[in-house]
């Protein structure tokens, strides 16, 4: 298994807020590796490292080699805690995983051709429901992103998961068909009421017929009757 990320890591056999408050002084961040079926293992690693990590982007779907006491822990982050005011990572937990590992991963969606698309181009706003969408894979088919070519989507039209071609082995950890995005716009029903108010060649207008009938109708009710 190829890790995208390494720390060197310290072991840290004492836990608790105070000890963590310790660690944070010293410029580190407490570091938590669970799951998988493995013991859990408590580390410490530098704050600004994980920090150029974290805030980077990308980071909770990468495989990390945390280095410490000779080991190696391949893990992928699932957790990050920040000071609410500062924005400091102030503590990380991380699943333990191997080249058999299955996960759940929030992917980002890329969209392309917005401009070209029909229904932009009419008028229509591109709706989008899921920036991002969480799947299922194995840890080392974790995609970077997914992208959606809405090109052909009309004003009306929405893009379901299971219309989104995926990478092999990549499954969405929902079970239903839920949207991903639409165009939305008034546009197609302007046309419609447009086209129903438009008179058909040679017709008079409804408005136009009846102010005639009213004002030949004037002069006759206005006439005095003819006396005998």
């Amino acid at each position: 298994m190829k890790a995208q990320v390494e720390f060197e890591a310290v072991a840290r056999p004492t836990t608790g807020k105070g000890a963590a408050r310790d660690i944070r002084r010293n410029g580190n961040v407490p570091v938590v590796i669970y799951g998988n079926n493995k013991d859990s293992v408590t580390l410490s690693v530098n704050a600004n490292k994980i920090s150029q990590e974290y805030f980077r982007g990308g980071f909770m779907n990468k495989i990390v080699a945390l280095k410490a006491d000779g080991k190696t822990y391949n893990a992928i982050p699932r957790d990050i805690a920040l000071n609410p005011i500062s924005d400091k990572i102030e503590h990380a937990d991380f699943l333990h995983v191997d080249e058999k590992s299955q996960v759940k991963v929030l992917v980002p969606i890329h969209f392309l051709n917005v401009e070209k698309s029909i229904g932009i181009k009419r008028g229509g706003v591109l709706n989008i429901v899921r920036h991002e969408v969480e799947f299922v894979c194995n840890v080392n088919s974790i995609p970077k992103f997914i992208e959606i070519d809405v090109a052909e989507l009309n004003i009306g039209n929405s893009v379901h998961i299971s219309q989104v071609k995926l990478p092999d082995g990549v499954k969405p950890a929902l079970k239903r068909d839920f949207t991903v995005a639409s165009i939305a716009g008034r546009m197609a029903e302007e046309e419609v009421a447009t086209t129903a108010a438009a008179p058909v060649a040679g017709e008079v207008p409804a408005t136009a017929a009846a102010s005639a009938q009213a004002a030949a109708a004037a002069p006759a009710a206005a006439a005095p009757a003819k006396k005998k």
